[in-house]
């Protein structure tokens, strides 16, 4: 077991582990801690306790102290400013004429630069504007092409299930989405139900797709034809989780019937299990 303390920076998802080395730091204390872009400025999440070592990515960094009221005014004083360095960079981009947006700025706690995130359709040259900002804001200018994905992380917004969208709230990490977790768990493959407001596939479709590809092998296939209790039918759909499904019977006379049975009821061939499409990708693009 090892004696951890958990710390996030910039109002991130992301928990990062410290060594508290014997201190006691309580939920939302400030602490400067030495990080691999320097030091940093970030809030205690998750007070000291042990966790097994399998957990931690070694070597473990120690806390350097905690944030005095200087370092706290100073992290305010950069957050005054950030609003005012936003309007200045979206100005001088307007200026340059390049094809890009400014999706966020950063002052790390030293104040040695200002990092400047956008997104654009492709890569492209902006060293005159790196100048240009520098000129403007008077100080050394850090620009960061980010992806769509990181971009919504950034902005946030209120997703299509009308929450505000995971990756801005609690997910630490993007992880990968494939099509076929909307396959397994027979949602309309229309990009505009299954997009986040990235562009990009749902995280969502990751967070229940082991129980769905289970299941999906054990329910008939959708069009598929079954044995009932009442005689051959066509199956039009699953309910994967209450393990019911729904089939048409048409008959001679030209009626058709709509019933549903329970997964026990009926008999079919299984499933084939269809190879793995390419898959999607959900990673933090830093450049």
């Amino acid at each position: 077991m090892v004696k951890i303390v958990g710390v996030k920076f910039n109002n991130s998802c992301k928990v990062y582990y410290f060594d508290p080395q014997g201190e006691d730091y309580s939920e939302g204390e400030g602490v400067i801690v030495d990080t691999a872009r320097g030091t940093e400025y970030g809030v205690v999440a998750v007070t000291p306790r042990s966790v097994e070592e399998s957990e931690v990515v070694q070597p473990l960094k120690p806390i350097t102290r905690r944030a005095t009221n200087k370092d706290i005014q100073r992290m305010q004083e950069y957050q005054n400013r950030l609003p005012q360095i936003f309007e200045t960079a979206k100005a001088e981009v307007e200026k340059s004429g390049l094809e890009m947006k400014i999706t966020g700025v950063e002052i790390p706690f030293d104040g040695s630069k200002i990092i400047i995130y956008f997104t654009a359709p492709a890569r492209i040259d902006f060293r005159e504007l790196v100048k240009s900002l520098a000129t403007a804001l008077k100080h050394r200018i850090d620009l960061r092409q980010i992806g769509s994905r990181d971009e919504a992380k950034i902005l946030g917004g209120i997703a299509p299930c009308g929450r505000v969208c995971c990756c801005n709230t609690f997910l630490p990490d993007f992880k990968t989405v494939t099509i076929k977790m909307a396959k397994n768990q027979g949602l309309s493959l229309n990009p505009s139900k299954i997009s986040g407001l990235c562009g990009r596939l749902m995280c969502c479709l990751e967070y229940e797709n082991e129980y769905y590809a289970d299941v999906y092998k054990k329910m008939p296939k959708v069009g598929s034809e079954v044995t009932t209790p009442d005689g051959k039918a066509t199956v039009i759909s699953n309910n994967m989780l209450k393990m019911i499904v729904k089939t048409k019977t048409s008959h001679k006379d030209g009626t058709i019937v709509y019933k549903d049975y329970d997964l026990s009821e009926i008999k079919f061939k299984n499933n084939k299990i269809v190879e793995e499409e390419p898959e999607e990708v959900n990673e933090e693009e830093n450049s």
